[in-house]
């Protein structure tokens, strides 16, 4: 078992403390990929030799410093590659570690009795095809010839199909990979119901993340709004962008508008989190022009106060409603 997928038992308000969390697999394995919101792979091969540790020891001891030092438990999942590994996190639960041994059989007994749509990459339309002629669970379909599977869902996705249900997996874990994501939150100091600091903190989160991945030479593609109550429950929300952006005036409005859509009524908030997903290059980000000086201004403002809190820090320049 060379991969462990860790998938932290992060409440929905403080999934920004995963970089934080990287940071600690970062002590065993210099291997680490970022799962966002919750999750990472770490290849543990060296760290087996370095440390005289097998993974079940291994993962101990990273559960206990997550405990520790920032007080978040987590669950892991072991594996001879990643598929199986964030398979096997699927299964695992707090203080014990779910492993799928290397051996085939060992493989087999653990991927044969699952339904087929839990193979990754097996989206509905795949699992409906292969349903509709009885291969319904990846045993089965490990049982199928290769041709008939090609057959089914086409040369490519066949092979990989075939592969997968045999516990092939081609993947790696890829070191220092580019996050996908980005969150914040703003947790109230006590429940808050007044909708104009609702708002206020969705303009602090935007302004936030657009001056993070500014920074970064990132666009993000759509956000999740995450609001929890004061009995602990959460409503979440995924609008997804007219354009990949990084214009904190572009986030703030499409933030609004998903607040405005969970039509709170006196509702207690004890947080609000947003978090930018889908991020990808800028320069690969195309953008509408615009005969609008409105927006040609802001803009410009925007490359000016981003300049200026490189220089003097990130609060050098805020929106004024968050000055007052």
């Amino acid at each position: 078992m060379s991969t462990l997928c860790v998938r932290f038992l992060l409440p929905p308000m403080y999934e920004a403390a995963l970089p934080r969390l990287l940071l600690l697999l970062g002590e065993f394995s210099p291997v680490v990929e970022a799962l966002p919101p919750d999750a990472a792979l770490v290849d543990v091969r060296g760290a087996m030799r370095y440390f005289g540790r097998d993974t079940v020891e291994l993962a101990s001891v990273i559960r206990v410093r997550a405990l520790a030092h920032h007080g978040v438990d987590c669950v892991i999942g072991a594996g001879p590659g990643p598929m199986l590994a964030r398979m096997a996190v699927r299964e695992a639960g707090p203080g014990v570690t779910r492993i799928v041994g290397p051996e085939p059989d060992a493989v087999a007994e653990f991927l044969g009795p699952k339904p087929v749509a839990e193979l990754p990459g097996v989206g509905r339309a795949t699992a409906r095809t292969l349903c509709s002629y009885g291969l319904d669970s990846v045993g089965k379909v490990a049982a199928a010839p290769l041709s008939t599977l090609q057959r089914l869902v086409g040369a490519r996705a066949g092979r990989e199909l075939h592969e997968k249900a045999h516990g092939i997996d081609r993947a790696r874990v890829v070191p220092n990979a580019a996050a996908r994501s980005l969150a914040s939150e703003r947790p109230f100091p006590r429940d808050e119901l007044d909708p104009a600091r609702h708002r206020r903190a969705l303009l602090s989160l935007t302004d936030e993340l657009g001056a993070r991945m500014r920074d970064e030479d990132q666009v993000c593609r759509s956000l999740t709004l995450t609001v929890r109550y004061a009995d602990r429950s959460t409503t979440t929300r995924t609008r997804t962008l007219p354009e990949p952006t990084a214009h904190s005036s572009a986030l703030t409005g499409s933030a609004y508008r998903m607040y405005e859509t969970l039509g709170l009524q006196r509702a207690r908030v004890r947080g609000i989190s947003l978090r930018a997903e889908g991020l990808a290059p800028a320069e690969h980000a195309a953008h509408q022009l615009m005969f609008d000086p409105v927006d040609d201004r802001a803009r410009r403002i925007e490359a000016v106060a981003d300049r200026a809190r490189a220089k003097f820090g990130p609060g050098a320049i805020v929106p004024g409603t968050l000055a007052a």
